[in-house]
């Protein structure tokens, strides 16, 4: 299994072009800061990738983590945690062993 993280800058139009970076360096997971996407959603990228995400402005800040489809199902939702705009996290379950997810900037 293979972990990131990237400071995104925004994830306006950088949906697709993240989604293929992932299939290209074979990461499962991948942790997004400055997303500023507004809102508390879960949103498919395609390429099979979902991104789960928290923000409250537009303009700034905002963080994600990204899910191969694959983990997905594996996620518990009711641990997809949102503490502020710069912390997020989430837990799944691979193979028997939970994962905690966190992503901040």
């Amino acid at each position: 299994m293979r972990v990131g993280t990237l400071n995104v800058g925004t994830m306006t139009g950088k949906a697709r072009e993240l989604a293929d970076m992932m299939q290209r360096r074979k990461v499962d997971i991948l942790c997004v800061q400055e997303t500023r996407w507004k809102g508390s959603k879960a949103r498919s990228l395609g390429a099979g990738f979902k991104l789960f995400y928290h923000g409250v402005d537009g303009k700034r800040n905002g963080v994600g983590v990204i899910l191969k489809e694959e983990f997905v199902r594996n996620v518990h939702s009711d641990t997809v945690l949102q503490y502020n705009v710069r912390v997020m996290s989430l837990k799944l379950e691979i193979e028997g062993v939970m994962f905690n997810v966190v992503s901040g900037y």
